[in-house]
Protein backbone atom coordinates (compact mmCIF):
# COMPACT_ATOMS: atom_id res chain seq x y z
CA UNK A 1 0.00 0.00 0.00
CA UNK A 2 2.72 2.52 0.63
CA UNK A 3 6.80 2.68 0.55
CA UNK A 4 8.61 4.29 2.99
CA UNK A 5 11.46 6.69 2.70
CA UNK A 6 14.71 5.20 4.10
CA UNK A 7 17.33 7.76 2.87
CA UNK A 8 17.14 10.85 3.80
CA UNK A 9 15.25 13.87 1.56
CA UNK A 10 17.13 16.95 0.01
CA UNK A 11 17.00 19.94 2.37
CA UNK A 12 17.85 22.35 -0.23
CA UNK A 13 16.61 25.74 -0.35
CA UNK A 14 14.99 25.09 -3.68
CA UNK A 15 12.40 22.30 -2.63
CA UNK A 16 8.72 22.03 -1.49
CA UNK A 17 8.34 22.13 1.97
CA UNK A 18 7.63 18.79 3.73
CA UNK A 19 5.30 17.83 6.10
CA UNK A 20 5.21 15.16 8.41
CA UNK A 21 1.68 14.48 10.19
CA UNK A 22 1.23 11.83 12.90
CA UNK A 23 -1.93 10.38 12.68
CA UNK A 24 -2.40 10.73 8.99
CA UNK A 25 -5.51 8.16 8.46
CA UNK A 26 -7.71 10.27 11.01
CA UNK A 27 -10.24 12.23 10.22
CA UNK A 28 -7.87 15.29 10.51
CA UNK A 29 -4.84 13.43 9.26
CA UNK A 30 -6.82 13.13 6.24
CA UNK A 31 -8.50 16.81 5.61
CA UNK A 32 -4.96 18.22 6.49
CA UNK A 33 -2.82 15.73 3.79
CA UNK A 34 -5.17 16.94 1.39
CA UNK A 35 -4.65 21.16 2.60
CA UNK A 36 -1.26 20.36 2.46
CA UNK A 37 -0.66 18.77 -0.71
CA UNK A 38 -3.18 21.47 -2.47
CA UNK A 39 -0.27 23.99 -1.35
CA UNK A 40 2.46 21.99 -2.97
CA UNK A 41 3.65 20.47 0.07
CA UNK A 42 5.59 17.04 0.20
CA UNK A 43 3.70 15.44 2.83
CA UNK A 44 4.55 12.21 4.95
CA UNK A 45 2.06 10.37 7.33
CA UNK A 46 2.99 8.01 9.96
CA UNK A 47 0.51 5.09 10.09
CA UNK A 48 0.99 2.12 12.62
CA UNK A 49 1.60 -1.06 11.45
CA UNK A 50 -2.04 -3.43 11.18
CA UNK A 51 -2.79 -6.71 10.14
CA UNK A 52 -5.24 -4.40 7.92
CA UNK A 53 -5.56 -1.50 5.96
CA UNK A 54 -6.74 1.59 7.62
CA UNK A 55 -5.94 4.19 4.71
CA UNK A 56 -9.80 4.71 3.55
CA UNK A 57 -9.75 8.19 4.37
CA UNK A 58 -6.93 8.84 2.21
CA UNK A 59 -7.27 6.59 -0.54
CA UNK A 60 -8.21 9.60 -3.03
CA UNK A 61 -4.81 11.04 -2.95
CA UNK A 62 -2.81 8.07 -2.42
CA UNK A 63 -0.53 7.47 -5.93
CA UNK A 64 1.63 4.10 -6.19
CA UNK A 65 5.16 4.93 -5.65
CA UNK A 66 5.76 2.20 -8.78
CA UNK A 67 3.80 4.42 -10.98
CA UNK A 68 4.26 7.71 -9.86
CA UNK A 69 6.88 10.33 -7.83
CA UNK A 70 4.50 10.74 -5.13
CA UNK A 71 3.38 13.73 -2.79
CA UNK A 72 2.46 11.76 -0.43
CA UNK A 73 4.34 8.94 1.18
CA UNK A 74 3.40 6.81 4.35
CA UNK A 75 6.02 5.48 7.14
CA UNK A 76 5.22 2.63 9.46
CA UNK A 77 6.05 4.33 13.20
CA UNK A 78 4.34 4.65 16.64
CA UNK A 79 4.60 7.50 18.84
CA UNK A 80 5.47 4.53 21.33
CA UNK A 81 8.84 3.90 19.42
CA UNK A 82 11.18 6.83 19.82
CA UNK A 83 13.98 5.34 17.62
CA UNK A 84 11.79 5.06 15.25
CA UNK A 85 10.45 8.26 15.13
CA UNK A 86 13.97 9.72 15.29
CA UNK A 87 14.87 7.56 12.29
CA UNK A 88 11.67 8.66 10.23
CA UNK A 89 12.31 12.74 11.18
CA UNK A 90 15.89 12.34 10.09
CA UNK A 91 14.82 10.49 7.04
CA UNK A 92 12.01 13.33 6.19
CA UNK A 93 13.81 16.00 7.04
CA UNK A 94 10.47 18.00 7.53
CA UNK A 95 10.02 21.36 7.85
CA UNK A 96 6.75 20.98 9.49
CA UNK A 97 5.45 18.06 12.10
CA UNK A 98 1.48 17.92 12.71
CA UNK A 99 0.60 15.22 15.90
CA UNK A 100 -2.22 14.61 15.40
CA UNK A 101 -2.07 10.52 16.90
CA UNK A 102 -3.55 9.82 19.80
CA UNK A 103 -6.40 7.26 21.17
CA UNK A 104 -8.78 9.65 21.00
CA UNK A 105 -11.92 8.63 22.24
CA UNK A 106 -12.76 10.15 25.91
CA UNK A 107 -14.98 6.91 27.34
CA UNK A 108 -12.39 4.68 26.17
CA UNK A 109 -9.87 6.13 27.99
CA UNK A 110 -11.31 5.26 31.55
CA UNK A 111 -10.90 1.61 30.39
CA UNK A 112 -7.45 2.09 28.75
CA UNK A 113 -6.06 4.80 31.25
CA UNK A 114 -2.74 3.59 30.99
CA UNK A 115 -2.45 3.17 27.21
CA UNK A 116 -3.96 6.68 26.81
CA UNK A 117 -1.37 8.50 28.81
CA UNK A 118 1.35 6.59 27.00
CA UNK A 119 0.49 7.88 23.65
CA UNK A 120 -0.47 10.78 24.30
CA UNK A 121 1.65 12.51 27.18
CA UNK A 122 4.40 10.21 27.22
CA UNK A 123 3.96 10.07 23.23
CA UNK A 124 4.04 13.48 22.50
CA UNK A 125 7.00 13.62 25.15
CA UNK A 126 8.85 11.05 23.02
CA UNK A 127 8.61 13.33 19.57
CA UNK A 128 9.78 16.56 21.22
CA UNK A 129 12.94 14.98 22.29
CA UNK A 130 13.53 13.54 18.87
CA UNK A 131 12.52 17.06 17.50
CA UNK A 132 14.96 18.59 19.87
CA UNK A 133 17.81 16.06 19.05
CA UNK A 134 16.92 16.76 15.31
CA UNK A 135 17.43 20.36 15.84
CA UNK A 136 20.79 20.06 17.37
CA UNK A 137 22.01 19.07 14.22
CA UNK A 138 21.32 22.54 12.85
CA UNK A 139 17.68 22.04 11.17
CA UNK A 140 14.82 24.03 11.78
CA UNK A 141 11.30 22.49 12.08
CA UNK A 142 7.89 24.19 13.33
CA UNK A 143 5.32 21.29 15.37
CA UNK A 144 1.60 21.50 16.06
CA UNK A 145 0.38 19.97 18.85
CA UNK A 146 -3.27 18.98 19.11
CA UNK A 147 -4.87 20.06 21.99
CA UNK A 148 -8.91 19.68 23.31
CA UNK A 149 -11.27 21.45 24.30
CA UNK A 150 -11.25 18.49 27.21
CA UNK A 151 -8.57 19.92 29.02
CA UNK A 152 -11.25 22.55 30.10
CA UNK A 153 -13.54 20.38 31.34
CA UNK A 154 -15.71 21.61 34.63
CA UNK A 155 -14.40 25.35 33.99
CA UNK A 156 -17.57 26.92 32.88
CA UNK A 157 -17.69 28.79 29.39
CA UNK A 158 -16.86 30.41 27.00
CA UNK A 159 -13.61 28.89 27.39
CA UNK A 160 -10.70 30.71 26.19
CA UNK A 161 -6.79 30.10 26.25
CA UNK A 162 -6.50 31.71 29.67
CA UNK A 163 -9.51 29.44 31.11
CA UNK A 164 -8.17 27.18 33.74
CA UNK A 165 -7.55 23.30 32.96
CA UNK A 166 -9.87 20.99 34.92
CA UNK A 167 -9.81 18.02 33.06
CA UNK A 168 -12.56 14.99 33.82
CA UNK A 169 -11.22 12.08 32.14
CA UNK A 170 -8.04 10.36 31.63
CA UNK A 171 -7.50 11.59 27.87
CA UNK A 172 -8.22 15.31 28.90
CA UNK A 173 -5.59 14.43 31.89
CA UNK A 174 -3.44 13.29 28.73
CA UNK A 175 -3.70 16.25 26.86
CA UNK A 176 -2.75 18.62 29.91
CA UNK A 177 0.33 16.73 30.44
CA UNK A 178 0.81 16.82 26.26
CA UNK A 179 0.07 20.44 26.45
CA UNK A 180 2.18 21.62 29.41
CA UNK A 181 5.38 19.21 27.70
CA UNK A 182 5.05 21.68 24.53
CA UNK A 183 5.22 24.73 26.16
CA UNK A 184 7.76 23.63 28.71
CA UNK A 185 9.81 22.22 25.46
CA UNK A 186 9.07 26.05 23.44
CA UNK A 187 10.21 27.95 26.30
CA UNK A 188 13.19 25.25 27.63
CA UNK A 189 15.11 25.03 23.95
CA UNK A 190 13.51 27.69 21.78
CA UNK A 191 11.40 24.99 19.62
CA UNK A 192 8.42 26.83 16.98
CA UNK A 193 5.68 24.82 19.06
CA UNK A 194 2.08 25.67 18.85
CA UNK A 195 -0.85 24.03 20.76
CA UNK A 196 -3.79 24.04 19.08
CA UNK A 197 -6.79 23.56 21.61
CA UNK A 198 -9.51 22.24 19.35
CA UNK A 199 -13.07 22.28 20.39
CA UNK A 200 -15.13 19.44 18.98
CA UNK A 201 -14.67 19.00 15.02
CA UNK A 202 -16.62 16.74 12.97
CA UNK A 203 -17.12 15.59 9.38
CA UNK A 204 -18.72 12.59 7.25
CA UNK A 205 -15.29 11.17 7.93
CA UNK A 206 -15.54 10.81 12.00
CA UNK A 207 -15.07 7.58 13.59
CA UNK A 208 -18.54 5.84 14.02
CA UNK A 209 -18.53 5.64 17.56
CA UNK A 210 -17.93 9.73 18.01
CA UNK A 211 -21.40 11.03 19.08
CA UNK A 212 -21.60 12.95 15.69
CA UNK A 213 -21.49 10.54 13.32
CA UNK A 214 -22.52 7.55 15.56
CA UNK A 215 -26.17 9.87 15.21
CA UNK A 216 -26.15 10.42 11.51
CA UNK A 217 -24.83 7.19 10.71
CA UNK A 218 -27.86 5.22 12.48
CA UNK A 219 -30.20 8.08 10.63
CA UNK A 220 -29.32 7.12 7.51
CA UNK A 221 -29.44 3.08 8.42
CA UNK A 222 -32.86 3.89 10.55
CA UNK A 223 -34.76 5.80 6.93
CA UNK A 224 -33.77 2.71 5.20
CA UNK A 225 -34.79 0.13 7.62
CA UNK A 226 -31.54 -1.45 8.41
CA UNK A 227 -32.36 -0.48 12.15
CA UNK A 228 -34.42 0.38 14.84
CA UNK A 229 -32.89 2.11 18.04
CA UNK A 230 -30.30 4.50 18.46
CA UNK A 231 -28.96 4.08 22.42
CA UNK A 232 -26.86 7.11 23.62
CA UNK A 233 -25.90 8.28 27.18
CA UNK A 234 -27.18 11.45 27.50
CA UNK A 235 -28.88 14.17 26.01
CA UNK A 236 -27.79 17.32 27.94
CA UNK A 237 -24.05 17.97 27.44
CA UNK A 238 -23.76 20.84 25.27
CA UNK A 239 -20.93 21.06 22.87
CA UNK A 240 -19.19 23.81 20.66
CA UNK A 241 -19.21 21.66 17.16
CA UNK A 242 -17.27 22.33 13.98
CA UNK A 243 -16.12 21.37 10.31
CA UNK A 244 -12.82 19.34 10.60
CA UNK A 245 -12.06 20.70 7.07
CA UNK A 246 -12.16 23.94 8.52
CA UNK A 247 -9.73 23.55 11.85
CA UNK A 248 -7.31 22.14 10.07
CA UNK A 249 -6.82 25.02 7.85
CA UNK A 250 -6.15 26.80 11.83
CA UNK A 251 -3.08 24.21 12.55
CA UNK A 252 -1.71 25.73 9.19
CA UNK A 253 -1.81 29.14 9.77
CA UNK A 254 -0.60 28.21 13.59
CA UNK A 255 2.83 27.14 11.78
CA UNK A 256 3.00 30.23 9.25
CA UNK A 257 2.81 32.69 12.09
CA UNK A 258 5.95 34.82 13.45
CA UNK A 259 6.12 33.56 16.47
CA UNK A 260 4.61 30.42 18.38
CA UNK A 261 1.68 30.45 20.61
CA UNK A 262 -1.44 28.46 22.01
CA UNK A 263 -4.96 28.95 20.42
CA UNK A 264 -8.52 28.40 21.08
CA UNK A 265 -9.97 26.73 18.16
CA UNK A 266 -14.13 27.24 18.08
CA UNK A 267 -17.04 28.41 15.96
CA UNK A 268 -18.00 30.02 19.66
CA UNK A 269 -21.63 28.30 19.45
CA UNK A 270 -22.42 25.37 21.78
CA UNK A 271 -25.48 23.02 21.01
CA UNK A 272 -27.04 20.11 22.87
CA UNK A 273 -26.90 16.40 21.88
CA UNK A 274 -30.15 16.78 21.49
CA UNK A 275 -30.40 19.27 19.14
CA UNK A 276 -27.67 17.50 17.04
CA UNK A 277 -30.63 14.32 16.65
CA UNK A 278 -33.37 16.64 16.35
CA UNK A 279 -31.84 18.24 13.65
CA UNK A 280 -30.62 14.81 12.21
CA UNK A 281 -33.56 12.58 11.80
CA UNK A 282 -35.53 15.79 11.14
CA UNK A 283 -33.40 16.55 7.81
CA UNK A 284 -34.12 12.57 6.92
CA UNK A 285 -38.08 13.42 7.83
CA UNK A 286 -37.82 11.08 11.14
CA UNK A 287 -39.24 11.29 14.50
CA UNK A 288 -36.39 10.81 16.92
CA UNK A 289 -38.31 10.36 19.92
CA UNK A 290 -39.68 6.93 18.16
CA UNK A 291 -36.26 5.74 17.87
CA UNK A 292 -33.46 6.90 20.19
CA UNK A 293 -33.25 5.54 23.78
CA UNK A 294 -31.03 6.10 26.55
CA UNK A 295 -28.87 3.46 27.81
CA UNK A 296 -26.56 3.98 31.19
CA UNK A 297 -23.67 2.26 30.15
CA UNK A 298 -22.27 4.74 27.64
CA UNK A 299 -22.36 7.30 30.44
CA UNK A 300 -18.39 8.75 31.64
CA UNK A 301 -17.89 8.27 35.38
CA UNK A 302 -17.16 11.76 35.02
CA UNK A 303 -19.12 13.95 32.35
CA UNK A 304 -18.05 17.33 30.78
CA UNK A 305 -21.48 19.49 30.85
CA UNK A 306 -20.99 22.37 28.66
CA UNK A 307 -18.40 23.24 26.28
CA UNK A 308 -18.28 26.26 24.29
CA UNK A 309 -14.84 28.12 23.24
CA UNK A 310 -13.48 31.95 22.38
CA UNK A 311 -11.88 31.77 19.16
CA UNK A 312 -11.31 35.94 19.53
CA UNK A 313 -7.21 35.36 19.56
CA UNK A 314 -7.50 33.17 16.52
CA UNK A 315 -9.65 35.44 14.83
CA UNK A 316 -7.34 38.26 15.27
CA UNK A 317 -3.50 37.27 14.85
CA UNK A 318 -4.09 34.42 12.29
CA UNK A 319 -7.41 35.78 10.73
CA UNK A 320 -9.18 31.86 11.12
CA UNK A 321 -12.77 31.83 11.10
CA UNK A 322 -15.17 28.92 10.75
CA UNK A 323 -16.97 28.29 7.00
CA UNK A 324 -19.52 26.07 7.60
CA UNK A 325 -21.97 26.33 10.33
CA UNK A 326 -23.33 23.51 12.70
CA UNK A 327 -26.78 23.08 10.57
CA UNK A 328 -24.90 22.50 7.68
CA UNK A 329 -22.54 20.51 9.46
CA UNK A 330 -25.06 18.35 10.21
CA UNK A 331 -26.79 18.13 6.67
CA UNK A 332 -23.60 17.72 5.39
CA UNK A 333 -23.55 14.27 7.35
CA UNK A 334 -26.57 12.73 7.23
CA UNK A 335 -26.46 13.23 3.42
CA UNK A 336 -23.25 11.19 3.18
CA UNK A 337 -24.64 8.51 5.52
CA UNK A 338 -27.97 7.68 3.71
CA UNK A 339 -25.90 7.25 0.62
CA UNK A 340 -23.84 4.89 2.90
CA UNK A 341 -27.12 3.20 4.28
CA UNK A 342 -28.42 3.08 0.15
CA UNK A 343 -24.76 1.21 -0.65
CA UNK A 344 -25.33 -1.16 2.62
CA UNK A 345 -29.07 -2.09 1.40
CA UNK A 346 -27.93 -2.46 -1.97
CA UNK A 347 -25.16 -5.32 -1.16
CA UNK A 348 -27.69 -6.95 1.57
CA UNK A 349 -30.38 -7.40 -1.35
CA UNK A 350 -27.55 -8.79 -3.43
CA UNK A 351 -26.94 -11.57 -1.01
CA UNK A 352 -23.64 -9.82 1.02
CA UNK A 353 -23.83 -8.70 4.37
CA UNK A 354 -21.33 -5.75 4.89
CA UNK A 355 -18.98 -6.13 8.15
CA UNK A 356 -21.09 -4.25 10.91
CA UNK A 357 -19.28 -2.22 13.64
CA UNK A 358 -18.98 -3.62 16.86
CA UNK A 359 -19.13 -1.56 19.54
CA UNK A 360 -18.79 -2.65 23.07
CA UNK A 361 -21.83 -1.53 25.19
CA UNK A 362 -18.97 0.30 28.07
CA UNK A 363 -17.56 2.54 24.86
Amino acid sequence: MFVSTEQPVAATSGRARAALITGITGQDGSYLAELLLSRGYHVHGLVRRSSTFNTERIDAIYQDPHEHDPRLRLHYGDLSDATGLRRIITAVAPDEIYTLAAQSHVKVSFQQPEYTADVIATGTLRLLEAVRDYQESGRRVRLYQAGSSEMFGGSPPPQSEQTRFTPRSPYAVAKVAAHGFAVNYREAYGLFIANGILFNHESPRRGETFVTRKVTRAVGRIKLGLQDKLYLGTLDARRDWGFAGDYVEAMWLMLQAGQPDDYVIATGRSHSVRELVELAFAHAGLDWQEHVALDPRYLRPTEVEHLCGDASKARERLGWRPRIGFEELVRMMVDHDLRLAEQELTLRRAGYAPPRLLEPTHA
